[in-house]
């Protein structure tokens, strides 16, 4: 392979000579080093890399194979007319090789625990074998016993695209890959942004009566991150960790990792940095450190890799936080991008230790993103236990158009934070509400005790992202959920206050040790007598958290309302919509209407 390289390299160094010296005779000067442009062989063999066959080429050799051999056959028969005799009998197939046949690259990966093994010979996409983490909702809390409600925020989106999915393929997702929070925070709701980096949140809020529920209450909270002008970004010291074991083979896993991780590499300035590593049955580097500018180097990088073997996940991340912190800079974002399907099957492959093993990285100041390809062995539950203890987020890929919106579109959200550890805690008032119930966020919940507590980890918020949080509450005198206490309630109600309740909002710097708090109350100001007088804004978030609610099954939401009420509180709110999202989402909720029909 080595001799093969520098015979490229050679070749690809003559001809970018032979251009400079037909431009102007006389002494050729070299030509400095194409930056970016086309990725052909030529152009990559120049800088060392041997592009992956295309699936043509595979096609083409396979049949060049059987010609070649078609033509020794008729050879061997033409000679053969001399002394004419009976045919040989065509050689049989055996049953168990032509059964085995069309998925010879495939092999059974060792038994998980509660997991049947993928039966030898049948190629994982036809296994139903993914893997969510599974959380009852949150159930109603009675003001007067619980009155404070604290979580980390989550800006992961994985859900969204993950349900989608399943939706366009005609199928119902698992109610556990339903994370309503996720959905919820899919979109941009064009909240208020803050005046100055000093204060990077401004929250919004809003609270309706609930369209699922009589004599409910909606508690919208919107927070906006401040974002900075790009010029003004950090630079970037990337490495991307790039799963080529053999689950990763067909159009929609590692070809598609191949085209979003392109689509971040248009997005980088001269300044930035991108390592590569990847990772089968072993791990090894393929790109050191490369600048911003030599895109098409990275790209070639990416178009050589090819998917085949087993997959040594946890191998993959140590060599992967090892040459991030090695080309560590501070003042820089450090970051690894793993790009995978989460099926670990090699080495460290069980979720809890490499969350342990992450949440001790993170203390080197490199943060962990995790993008989630594929289907049939989708192993949810694993990046999630990575991003939300790597100090990340966590996407789902299922089209190159979500490529486009997580790292083009949202390219400065995704990858530049602006705030860690970020926390919410609502107090509810006892004289104005009874009950309430937090919208999603079940993997999120801390305890009371843990909001200020500077060494609990919580939830990373990148430049221009917005977090968004509903409860559902029993306005004081409605008829709550539980029968009342026989012998009275414990707190006594403080009735001295309109308040509705007081929200708190605690988070660090990028790197801070020492966290800072933000608070407001919510009151008569925030409410609206009517859905149809709320904001754009909630009115949509609480269409699709009411899709994501039907869509587990949830028991909070009247019978009586159903999917076309849905779809057009979803349609009521579309607004403006330049990238058709909304829209988008509006189709959603008519697929899954007819999917669960079904």
């Amino acid at each position: 392979m080595a001799h093969r390289t520098l015979r490229f390299t050679g070749v690809g160094a003559l001809s970018l000579a032979l251009v400079g010296s037909s431009a102007s005779p006389g002494l050729a000067l070299p030509r400095p080093p194409i930056q970016d442009g086309a990725v052909t062989p030529d152009a990559c063999a120049a800088l060392g890399f041997a592009a992956a066959p295309s699936r043509e080429d595979v096609r083409m050799t396979a049949t060049r194979k059987v010609g070649i051999a078609r033509s020794g056959q008729a050879m061997h028969e033409s000679r053969a007319q001399v002394a004419p005799g009976p045919p040989p009998p065509p050689l049989p197939i055996p049953p168990v090789q032509r059964r085995l046949e069309p998925a010879l690259a495939y092999a059974a990966p060792p038994i998980i625990s509660g997991v049947p093994p993928v039966p030898r010979g049948v190629p994982p996409q036809q296994q139903d074998t993914e893997r969510y983490p599974g959380a009852a909702s949150n159930p109603v809390k009675r003001v007067a016993e619980e009155p404070v409600s604290t979580f980390s925020i989550d800006v992961d989106t994985a859900a969204y695209a993950n349900t989608r999915r399943f939706l366009n393929d005609g199928s119902a997702p698992p109610r556990a890959a339903v994370r309503v929070e996720e959905l919820v925070n899919y979109f941009d709701y064009g909240y208020a942004r803050p005046a100055s980096a000093q204060t990077p949140f401004r929250a919004t809020v809003a609270v309706t009566p609930s369209p699922w529920a009589q004599q409910r209450q909606i508690v919208h909270i919107g927070l906006q991150g401040y974002a900075a002008p790009r010029a003004d970004a950090p630079p970037l010291n990337l490495v991307f960790l790039v799963d080529t074991s053999g689950s990763m083979m067909g159009e929609d896993r590692l070809p598609l990792a191949r085209k979003a991780l392109n689509v971040l590499i248009d997005q980088l300035r001269p300044q930035d940095r991108v390592a590569m590593v990847a990772y089968a049955g072993s791990a090894g580097a393929v790109l050191a450190p490369t600048d911003g500018r030599s895109k098409l180097k990275m790209r070639c990088a990416l178009g050589a890799l090819q998917a085949g073997g087993s997959t040594a996940g946890g191998q993959g991340l140590e060599l992967a936080y090892g040459l991030a912190k090695q080309n560590f800079t501070n003042g820089s974002v450090n970051r690894v991008i793993l790009v995978t399907d989460g099926d670990f099957n090699v080495g460290i492959s069980d979720p809890a230790r490499l969350k342990d093993f992450v949440a001790d990285q993170r203390k080197s100041g490199v943060y962990l993103s995790v993008y989630g390809f594929g289907r049939g062995n989708y192993n949810d539950t694993m990046m999630q236990a990575l991003a939300q203890n790597g100090n990340g987020v966590a996407a789902y890929v299922d089209t190159l158009n979500e490529a486009r919106k997580l790292l083009r579109d949202d390219f400065q959200a995704s990858l530049f934070p602006i705030a860690d550890d970020v926390k919410i805690q609502v107090e509810f008032n006892p004289a104005r509400v009874s009950e309430y119930r937090l919208i999603g966020y079940e993997t999120r919940l801390l305890n009371r005790e843990d909001f200020n507590n500077d060494q609990v980890d919580a939830g990373e918020v990148g430049a221009g992202a917005s977090v968004t949080a509903l409860y559902e509450i029993t306005p004081a005198g409605a008829r709550p959920s539980s029968d009342p206490l026989r012998y009275g309630d414990k707190a006594t109600p403080v009735s001295t206050s309109g308040e509705l309740a007081f929200l708190k909002l605690r988070y660090k710097p990028p790197g801070g040790k020492d966290s800072k708090l933000i608070e407001r109350p919510i009151g008569a100001a925030d409410t609206y007598a009517t859905l149809a007088a709320a904001p754009e804004a909630t009115r949509f978030a609480v269409a699709v958290a009411a899709y994501g609610q039907k869509l587990r099954g949830d028991p909070w939401l009247d019978e009586g309302f159903g999917w076309p009420a849905i779809t057009a509180l979803a349609q009521g709110a579309r607004g403006a919509d330049p990238d058709g999202l909304r829209a988008e989402f509006v189709q959603l909720t008519k697929a899954a209407e007819d999917v669960k029909a079904r």
